[in-house]
Formats: structure tokens, C-alpha cells, sequence
């Protein structure tokens, strides 16, 4: 029996997609739209001044692609399942390049958020990428190349963050963004040679009131997590953009449980084996983003503070960057521990390794090794974490619903990440010492978000615990269900 989680080869005699042409275009594309996410931190201490803008509102630059991509990435992968991955992972990369285009070209506030927007739009390329090795893909090359494809966004922000560094230090800002620009005009060139169009479609109509309504639940929710620490945790703006987002997505998800067409199928996505994947994803995300919190601000201290290392930025980037190879090495690794032993063991083995990371950044952080070691320990766990999210989800959802529920799935970890900066930055603004007048997060500070992200890691784990194994998927609306992601021909 074939396995279904495989597209079949096509009838007529003709050739199958060039495997490892495909797995090289997909990763690429999701690195390139990983790095955007990473662009602009070299320079978020000088928006201000490059925007000539306070302080506050240039902050919106990094806020606006938060909430564009946590509303793109759900729609963009209901649109790929309806009307074909390939075309809308096209339109995403055309967003990004547009976005760069915009922000390469901008010198005041507006232009850069609107290219900042532009750029979260895209994405929803990874999860559409995933969903075309589903489609595409031999069974014995699925797993490992889904694997590569979810680290991509780990990988993209550890290489990214050196290279933006040094373009920053050596190059006017702007070329930071025509350096994105022609990144994704390449990846779009790439994908239009190399990379199949999939036949796998549900049609259908979109849901348009869901669209709207997860887009306004999602905005309010993100918003007051990202911006609570500026307006104040307990201020009447915050509190009212929590119970908006309490009630709107109550509302949202009334109406996609009686709607035909919905926009996330929620009878598909409480199964046991999504759900829990999912909530797993949430403390997977929270567990990942601390170390991109922690470490570099670390490095870069003064060592006079005591426990900072002084190093500059670009240093910062280079000690981070191994944890991106790390990760791109464990994927193959991360596949065959999903075959063998299934992804749930899979996940709760990353989790494990991912908390074992931090606790050992608390034991070693007085000299630059020790935060290479630290940084490519939690690489290692982030590859096994998110090589075997997709594994789970394909495994438990209709071919004709990957591309929505891998796009979910991506959603529930930038959920943790915009949680982890959210409660990061009030143990570090709490939790402070003196320094010539300043006040600088201490050094208790710091260990309390390591900690809380080793606690996260094992919350994951905890979590995982609770997946089925190796249990098929429920058939839905008569289409038998898929295998699990480990079945075998």
C-alpha cells in the first residue's frame, strides 16, 4: 500500500519533479523570507533617528510585519489548498520583494510600515513549502526534506543575523532591503524553473466573514501582547484589546463550525493529535525565541556590568550562526527518529534538548564558547522540535487541507515567540542594576528568561506527551484519511 502522504507519479509516462531541485528551492525560499524577520534588528536602536520618528512609533516597523504575517499565514495556506500552493507561494515572495522594494526606497515612518507589512505577508512560504513536499515528494524523501523545510525559519534568522550585522556596518540601511529584494526575486525565479504546480486543490469559495473576523481576533490578541509593556499591562487599552480578542475570536470560531466552507476546519483541528501538536508549537515557539532574546543582549553588555561580554553586534550574529547549521544538520537526523520511533518521540526528544540548552547557558555564560555551545545545543533541539511538527500535522489532516493546517500550525509558534518577547522584556525591565546612571537588566534577569525558557521546553514535552502514536487520522467528509507521516509502502 502506497502511502498516501506521497503524491503518486503522474500518468502518461511523464517524468517525476526533480526531488532534490525541489527540497533546494522550497528551503531556500523559506530561508530568504526567515531572514527578513531578522533584518532589521541591527538597526531597531536607530529607527528613530533613520525615520526621524520617536521612539515609539518607529517600534511599529518590527509590529506591523508581527501582525501581517500572523494574519497572512493562515489565509495564504486556506488560499494554497484551494487554488494551488505554488501560485500563492509565488505571491508571497512577491510581497516580500514589493516589501523590500518599499522599504529600500523609504526614508520617513509610513513607507517603511507599509514595507514592513508587505514583507509579513510572505509568510506563509514555509508552511505552503511544506505543504508542496507533501504533494510532490516520494514517501522515502517526505520526511526529511518537511524536516529542513519547518527549520528553515530557525535557519534563516541564526545565518541572517550576522549578515544583516555586517551589511549595517560596512553599508548605508537601505541595502539591507535591496539585499531582500533580490534574495526573493531570486527564490521567485527558482521556484518558476524548478518547482511543480501541485493538482492536490480543494476549490471551493473563501471564507471572506472568517477571513476578516480571525484577521481582527488575531490583530487584537498580537497588538496588546506586543505593546502591553508600553501602554501599561493593566491600561484600559490593553485589557480592551485582550476581552476583544477573547470575544471576537469566540465569535470567529461560532461561525466556522457552521459555516460549509470555513476557513480553518476546527472539527479537524481538535483532533487530538493536531491540538495537542499544536499547543505543544505554542511552548515550542516561547522556548525558541529566548535564546534570540537573551544571548545577544549577553554578548553585546559592557563587561564592566560584571556578566556582559562587550562584543559588538556582528560578533553576536557570528557566535548565533551555528545554531543555523546545527539545525540544518539535524534535520535528516530528526527524520529518522521520526521513522523509526514516530514523531511524538520526535518532538518530546527536541524538547528535552532545548531545555537542556538553557540550563547550561545559566551554569556557562562568561566566555564567547560558552554561548556558541549553548546556542548550537538549543539549534539541535529547535531541528528535532520543528522537524517533527509537520510530520504530526500531515499526518492527522486530509492532503486537500495541508497547506491550512500547516499554516496554523506555524501560526501557534509565532504566538510563543510574540508571548516570549512579551514576558521577556518584563522580567528584564523588572529585574535591572545600575550601571553609570543606566538602568541595564541584571544578571539575575537574564537567568530568570533562560529558565523560563528551559520551563517552556519542558512544558513542550509535557504536552507531547499527550499525542497519539501512530494512530490514523478519523476520515473526513468520506475521503479516507492519511497515514501517519512514518508509514511505510
Amino acid at each position: 500500500m502506497s502511502d498516501p502522504l506521497a503524491q503518486p507519479a503522474p500518468a502518461g509516462g511523464s517524468a517525476p519533479p526533480r526531488t532534490n531541485a525541489v527540497v533546494a528551492v522550497l528551503a531556500l525560499a523559506g530561508i530568504v523570507v526567515s531572514l527578513m524577520q531578522t533584518l532589521v534588528i541591527p538597526i531597531v536602536p536607530e529607527l528613530p533617528r533613520l525615520l526621524d520618528a520617536p521612539a515609539s512609533d518607529a517600534a511599529w516597523a518590527v509590529t506591523a510585519t508581527l501582525l501581517a504575517a500572523a494574519v497572512a499565514t493562515p489565509v495564504v495556506g486556506r488560499l494554497g489548498d484551494m487554488f494551488g500552493k505554488r501560485r500563492m507561494l509565488l505571491v508571497s515572495a512577491v510581497m516580500l520583494v514589493v516589501g523590500s522594494l518599499v522599504c529600500a526606497l523609504s526614508d520617513s515612518l509610513v513607507p517603511m510600515v507599509v514595507g514592513r507589512v508587505l514583507q509579513g505577508l510572505a509568510s506563509g512560504v514555509i508552511p505552503l513549502g511544506i505543504s508542496i513536499m507533501r504533494d510532490e515528494l516520494p514517501a522515502e524523501r517526505l520526511a526529511s526534506a518537511t524536516a529542513l523545510m519547518s527549520a528553515s525559519l530557525g535557519i534563516g534568522g541564526a545565518l541572517g543575523l550576522p549578515a544583516a550585522a555586517l551589511i549595517a556596518d560596512n553599508f548605508d540601511w537601505h541595502t539591507l532591503f535591496w539585499t531582500s529584494a533580490v534574495l526573493g526575486a531570486v527564490a521567485i525565479v527558482l521556484v518558476l524553473l524548478f518547482v511543480p504546480e501541485s493538482q492536490v486543490r480543494s476549490g471551493g469559495r473563501f471564507d471572506l466573514v472568517g477571513g476578516l473576523g480571525m484577521a481582527a481576533g488575531l490583530v487584537c490578541l498580537l497588538l496588546g501582547i506586543s505593546k502591553g509593556a508600553d501602554w501599561g499591562w493593566t491600561s484600559g487599552t490593553t485589557l480592551g484589546l485582550f476581552t476583544a480578542a477573547v470575544v471576537v475570536l469566540l465569535a470567529w470560531g461560532w461561525w466556522e463550525l457552521r459555516v460549509e466552507q470555513p476557513l480553518v476546519d476546527l472539527r479537524t483541528t481538535a483532533r487530538r493529535q493536531v491540538l495537542v501538536t499544536n499547543l505543544a508549537s505554542i511552548a515550542v515557539g516561547f522556548a525558541m525565541f529566548a535564546m534570540s532574546l537573551v544571548l545577544p543582549q549577553l554578548l553585546q553588555l559592557p563587561e564592566r556590568t560584571g556578566y556582559g561580554l562587550g562584543r559588538s553586534m556582528l560578533v553576536a550574529g557570528l557566535v548565533m550562526a551555528p545554531s543555523g547549521l546545527v539545525m540544518m544538520a539535524t534535520a535528516p537526523v530528526s527524520a529518522a527518529v521520526s521513522k523509526a520511533k514516530g514523531p511524538k518521540v520526535t518532538l518530546m526528544i527536541g524538547a528535552l534538548i532545548v531545555a537542556a540548552g538553557y540550563v547550561l547557558n545559566i551554569l556557562l555564560m562568561s566566555e564567547v564558547w560558552h554561548f556558541v555551545l549553548v546556542s548550537c545545543v538549543i539549534g539541535a533541539g529547535i531541528g528535532f522540535t520543528y522537524g517533527s511538527m509537520p510530520a504530526l500535522i500531515m499526518g492527522a489532516v486530509p492532503a486537500s487541507e495541508t497547506a491550512a493546517a500547516n499554516s496554523l500550525n506555524t501560526l501557534m509558534r509565532s504566538i510563543g515567540t510574540s508571548s516570549a518577547s512579551a514576558v521577556a522584556g518584563v522580567v528584564l525591565a523588572q529585574m535591572t542594576t545600575d550601571f553609570g546612571g543606566y538602568a541595564l537588566p541584571s544578571e539575575d534577569g537574564f537567568k530568570v528568561v533562560l529558565a523560563l525558557g528551559a520551563g517552556a521546553a519542558l512544558l513542550a514535552f509535557a504536552v507531547a506527551s499527550f499525542i497519539p502514536r501512530h494512530r490514523p487520522a478519523a476520515p473526513v467528509g468520506g475521503t479516507p484519511a492519511p497515514a501517519p507521516v512514518t508509514a511505510k509502502s
